[in-house]
């Protein structure tokens, strides 16, 4: 692994890359990374960077968003099978044929989309920005939310909105149940539970804390409790475990039988394919500029009410 590790901090300086990498990335990838982040604060870095090569490293959708955000760049990932359930299950026909049969809808859609399906929006939104993306808009606008079923509905409730909801969901958080997770709270009756709005309705009403990625690692570096039960992805531990070392987690899983709760898809990423992804600068994204301009103006727009709103600076 130290050869590896060594050669892929060669190659960075020779390639004049950077390496950016989602929270749910193994722990070895989370470290050799030149950034880790959530969803919006990797958008952000990805429109900043100054490196003639990046390398994402997180699923395709966010490889996608960086290539948007950086025309002239190679941006490259090191698994071309490296997708997103949640994207798949929002497809182009699909939601064009949907919000046709919803005229004067504003179409807000989380960043876990497509390029294509960014196409079709006005305002992409992440977990981090998703609530307060949502509030800017004045009340007596109607809404389209997609493509996550879990994260729009959390948000009608919380805001009161009626916001069109696309059925798509996060198979790595829809598979959670309120009746594994009351278990867990019960077994661990002095454990905060923390979980991500993409999980299902029943298992947030059973939370203390609902945030995003990083609001999650915010919170818990700020608590004074020692025990956490996470429902999300299990790569945030690395994270949570760096940041509080005198702090118990235990990822919500679906069943006694899983000791995790794993992105098949974050997880498909190794060491050994971000050496070979620098070393041969595959897998290249590739978009054509028709898609690239008409997806980025809505990734723009939310970084403008992020930065207007002071979530991002």
């Amino acid at each position: 692994m130290a050869n590896i590790v060594e050669n892929i901090k060669r190659l960075k300086k020779e390639k004049n890359a950077i390496i950016l990498a989602h929270y749910y990335q193994i722990p070895e990838i989370q470290d050799i990374a030149d950034y880790v982040g959530d969803s919006l604060n990797l958008a952000q870095k990805a429109k900043e960077t100054k490196e003639r090569l990046i390398l994402f490293c997180g699923v395709h959708f966010m490889g996608e968003t960086a290539k948007i955000l950086n025309p002239e760049k190679k941006v490259i990932i090191p698994d071309k099978e490296a997708g997103c359930s949640l994207a798949d299950s929002c497809q182009y026909d699909e939601f064009k044929s949907f919000k046709e049969k919803y005229p004067n809808h504003i179409v807000i859609s989380y960043v876990n989309c497509s390029a294509k399906i960014k196409t079709l929006s006005d305002i992409i939104c992440t977990s981090g920005n998703a609530l307060q993306i949502v509030n800017s808009i004045p009340k007596d606008k109607k809404i389209i939310f997609a493509p996550d079923k879990n994260l729009g509905g959390y948000i009608n409730r919380v805001t009161g909105r009626d916001m069109v909801l696309y059925h798509g969901t996060c198979e790595v958080h829809e598979q959670l149940t309120a009746e594994y997770t009351l278990k867990m709270k019960k077994e661990y009756p002095n454990a905060v539970l923390i979980a991500h709005p993409e999980c299902n309705d029943a298992v947030l009403k059973l939370a203390d804390y609902i945030g995003s990625t990083k609001g999650m690692i915010e919170f818990v570096k700020k608590s004074d409790k020692k025990q956490f039960l996470v429902a999300t992805e299990s790569g945030i531990l690395h994270k949570l475990q760096n940041d509080n070392p005198d702090k118990e987690f235990l990822v919500v899983t679906n069943s006694e039988s899983c000791a995790c709760n794993d992105c098949r898809y974050m997880k498909l990423n190794t060491m050994e394919k971000v050496l070979n992804s620098l070393e041969k600068e595959t897998y290249e994204i590739k978009l054509d500029a028709e898609t690239i301009v008409k997806a980025r103006k809505p990734i723009e727009k939310m970084l403008e009410i992020s930065k207007n709103l002071g979530i991002i600076k």
